[in-house]
């Protein structure tokens, strides 16, 4: 089975070398020319795309990283100017289209846990509603994935929440940063690794047509999560307001009861106060 990764990032690529130990034929996609030896060197058939140019091109690697049984397509949305967000849904529907048009039985879209409000308590898959994410960027993810549903392939959908793990985690966008909000409120995360074995497990159990939250069992409130992550990476640590309203509503906690239950999965890294490097 050929299975392509647009988008060989901090996730892409080890999953795409993972796959390869399983025995799958593997592509991959980077921006970077220096990355292509690097993939070619880690066993996956290499191509420079840089989205949305490789669309327009009739020179792109385009067609051929698409001549494949699965896309994982794992191309998030810009989070700075807003008309790049406001364009990343159509960018996706016309990944979608022409992943469509070249044969591409089945796609497997990287999403995210912004689609959901910051304020629903205990969230299962059904409970995104347009308008109600947590950011711009997530409502675009919505979007998109709407359209990644009506594209006329097979689709399986992984709301990843927060990623961490080797050399990544979020402690270090607050370091040091005083005035901070929701202390209490609780954190939803998830390791690479785990994330790596979900994809494989969707894959090998054909679990199409579908959406999955993709988050650890844990979430620690955010000040007891991000101070002791300060201290076990021995970096300044984060201020949280003291005097804050502690309306215990205000919150969310991602499910990841469905996912448990149908592929029986068990975490890697179900607490994310196990620190890992």
């Amino acid at each position: 089975m050929r299975i392509s990764v647009l988008g060989c990032g901090w996730l892409g690529f080890p999953l795409a070398q993972h796959l390869i130990t399983e025995g799958y034929t593997v592509k991959g996609s980077t921006t970077s020319p220096e990355k292509v030896n690097l993939l070619e060197q880690a066993g996956i058939e290499a191509f420079l795309i840089k989205l949305p140019d490789a669309l327009d091109s009739a020179n792109s690697d385009l067609a051929s990283l698409l001549e494949t049984d699965i896309l994982f397509l794992n191309i998030p949305p810009s989070r700075g100017r807003a008309e790049k967000v406001d364009s990343y849904p159509k960018l996706i529907k016309r990944i979608a289209d022409k992943a469509a048009e070249a044969g591409v039985s089945w796609i497997i879209f990287a999403s995210s846990t912004s689609v959901y409000s910051e304020t629903g308590g205990l969230t299962y898959e059904v409970d995104a509603k347009k308008g109600q994410a947590s950011r711009p960027s997530g409502e675009a993810v919505l979007e998109a994935e709407e359209f990644i549903a009506s594209s006329g392939n097979d689709y399986t959908i992984l709301r990843f929440g927060g990623l961490y793990g080797y050399g990544r985690h979020p402690v270090k966008y607050l370091s040091g940063k005083k005035g901070l909000n929701g202390a209490s409120k609780p954190v939803n995360l998830v390791h690479q690794t785990d994330c790596i074995r979900v994809v494989d497990l969707v894959i090998s159990q054909k679990k199409r047509s579908d959406i999955y939250n993709v988050v650890s069992d844990g979430h620690p409130p955010r000040k007891e999560f991000y101070e002791s992550a300060a201290r076990y990476y021995g970096m300044p640590l984060p201020q949280f307001n003291s005097n804050e309203d502690k309306d215990e509503s205000d919150y969310r906690v991602v499910s990841n009861a469905k996912l448990k239950k149908d592929l029986s999965f068990e975490f890697t890294y179900p607490n994310p106060m196990d620190h890992t490097p």
